[in-house]
């Protein structure tokens, strides 16, 4: 097997890369992918530099390959790393470059190692390739961020060290409406959101459910200019352009799903989420700042009941609404630990990291545990 660096998708035909891509998962999509190169979402100016790691067999076939980035920054992974990157720097060593294998400003679990039928021989190469380009190219630590636990085991028994988070998810058991969902709740949850989306309904606010592909250029401006307000709200960097989003609209719009809310005739809300054949993922949320402030629950409608009613229409499995938010857990997503990898080279440095997880995990299990005890669901319900 041949195994090398490419510093653009561009370089890769699209089927072969897609082809690896077996769970559908929208972001390894390479229509998502190399939009983020077009587009300036990826590059030197925010610091995620493109380093593929691909692998072809002796016909030329891609069997093998892992999506990977220079870092020069911590930004846009969603696993802080900020203390380890201080530590090195009170030290004297460098912390950066590094290299990190991630979906860029995407906490979304998935796949970090793609292989035809799902070879473990060649992701476990592949694991080993990218330590092994640490070494040769002096970057300080690899991270694999937001892996599946299939994924996990293998990185684990290639060296990397594991750390973890806690992200709140929907599960679907396999409702048949909204009612049946709400039903197995608390009745206190269940009257809260009863009421939060009467709420929305009494300002005269309609949701739809629009895929993708149905969106003209006009929308798709709109959906950028509401992504937008976001972090003007609240800093930050909106990272995506207006570009970008009519070219995943345009490529791969049947796996994107925009909740658009109307005030009569008017757009006051967005939010954007992408689709798998079993996961709905919620990304991006903006909207129209003087209807949002005056509409109590239409934040909560957009995105989370639309996106809730959508999964169990479409049987979908799993609702990841993104990171954070203890509030989720009111209104039925229950706390769900997620996973990184970290190999680091340095060796003193390796080590005293590794004692640090032992003792991050013990804390971050014994929080899972405790806010599972506060779970929106009736006793022996939870899905």
């Amino acid at each position: 097997m041949d195994i090398r660096i490419v510093d653009s998708l561009e370089t890769i035909e699209a089927g072969q890369w897609n082809a690896l891509n077996t769970d559908h998962c929208p972001f390894l999509r390479h229509e998502f992918l190399v939009a983020l190169e077009r587009h300036g979402a990826v590059g030197e100016h925010f610091g995620w530099l493109p380093h593929f790691l691909v692998a072809h067999d002796p016909s030329g076939e891609l069997v093998g390959a892992m999506p990977l980035y220079e870092k020069h920054n911590s930004y846009g992974e969603l696993v802080f790393d900020w203390a380890w990157a201080d530590a090195f720097h009170r030290h004297g060593v460098p912390y950066y470059p590094k290299l990190v294998s991630a979906i860029p400003y995407t906490p979304a679990t998935g796949k970090r190692l793609l292989s035809l039928n799902n070879d473990t021989q060649i992701q476990v190469r592949l694991a080993k390739a990218a330590m092994a380009y640490c070494h040769e190219y002096n970057f300080s630590s690899l991270h694999c961020l937001f892996v599946q636990d299939r994924q996990l085991t293998l990185l684990e028994q290639s060296g990397l060290s594991t750390r973890h988070d806690i992200q709140y998810h929907w599960h679907n058991p396999g409702y048949d409406s909204f009612p049946d969902f709400l039903s197995i709740l608390r009745h206190s949850k269940r009257k809260k959101i009863k009421q939060e989306r009467r709420k929305v309904k009494e300002q005269n606010i309609h949701v739809d459910m629009l895929s993708g592909s149905d969106l003209d250029e006009d929308q798709w401006d709109l959906v950028h200019r509401y992504y937008v307000n976001t972090f003007v709200e609240k800093s930050g960097h909106a990272t995506l352009n207006a570009g970008f989003w009519k070219e995943v609209g345009s490529t791969m719009g049947e796996q994107i799903v925009i909740a658009m809310a109307y005030l009569d005739e008017r757009v006051v809300a967005v939010a954007v989420n992408f689709r798998s054949n079993s996961v709905l993922y919620g990304r991006h949320w903006g909207c129209h700042r003087k209807t949002a402030s005056e509409t109590p629950g239409l934040h909560f409608e957009t995105c989370y009941y639309r996106g809730i009613e959508y999964s169990i229409e479409h049987r979908l499995k799993r609702f990841e609404p993104g990171a954070q938010g203890e509030y989720k857990m009111s209104r039925g997503f229950d706390p769900t630990l997620t996973k990184s990898a970290h190999w680091i080279t340095n060796m003193e440095f390796r080590q005293a990291i590794d004692r640090f997880l032992e003792n991050e995990t013990r804390a971050i299990k014994h929080f899972h545990q405790e806010l599972a005890g506060s779970s929106a669901y009736r006793k022996n319900q939870t899905p």
